[in-house]
C-alpha cells in the first residue's frame, strides 16, 4: 500500500478553508450592505433656508427636509452618500460629521450643523437629542437654541 503524501492532504485542507472563508465573507458582506448607505443633500430650498435632504430607499425614507431658519450659509448642492466610512470628525457642508458607523448600513451618522446635533439612525430621527418618527416627504425646521 501506498500512503498518499501529507502535501495532498495539506492542499484539500487549504481548499476546503478557502471555499468557506468564500462563502462566509460573501454572506457576511452581503448582510453588511443590503441595506445600503445614507443619501443626505445639503441645499438651500427656493426661500434661501439651508437644508438637509435625506433619503434611505431601503428603510422607505426619502425626501425628509429639515431645515435651519435664521441661518446664513454659502449656497451648495452637494449630495454625500454615507457608504465608506472615515475617520471623525469631517467637513460637510454646514457643519461637520462628529461620529459614522456604518458597519452595518445604513448605520448611524451624527452631525453638528450650526449648532445642533443631527442623528439619522435607521429607527428614529433626532434632532437636538429629540426623537422625530421617519415620516416620508416630512419636513422638520429646527428652533433656534
Amino acid at each position: 500500500m501506498k500512503s498518499s503524501g501529507p502535501l495532498k492532504h495539506f492542499v484539500f485542507a487549504f481548499i476546503i478553508a478557502l471555499v468557506l472563508y468564500v462563502v462566509a465573507y460573501s454572506f457576511i458582506e452581503n448582510r453588511r450592505t443590503r441595506k445600503g448607505p445614507w443619501q443626505v443633500t445639503f441645499t438651500k430650498v427656493a426661500d434661501g433656508l439651508p437644508t438637509l435632504v435625506i433619503n434611505q430607499p431601503a428603510l422607505g425614507i426619502s425626501n425628509v427636509l429639515i431645515t435651519f431658519p435664521a441661518v446664513n450659509a454659502t449656497p451648495t448642492n452637494e449630495t454625500m452618500v454615507f457608504s465608506v466610512p472615515r475617520p471623525v470628525p469631517f467637513e460637510v457642508p454646514f457643519g461637520s460629521c462628529i461620529f459614522e458607523d456604518t458597519t452595518f448600513q445604513p448605520g448611524t451618522i451624527v452631525f453638528k450643523l450650526f449648532g445642533h446635533e443631527v442623528q439619522l439612525i435607521p429607527r428614529v430621527l433626532t434632532v437636538d437629542r429629540k426623537e422625530y418618527p421617519w415620516k416620508p416627504g416630512s419636513t422638520l425646521v429646527v428652533k433656534e437654541n
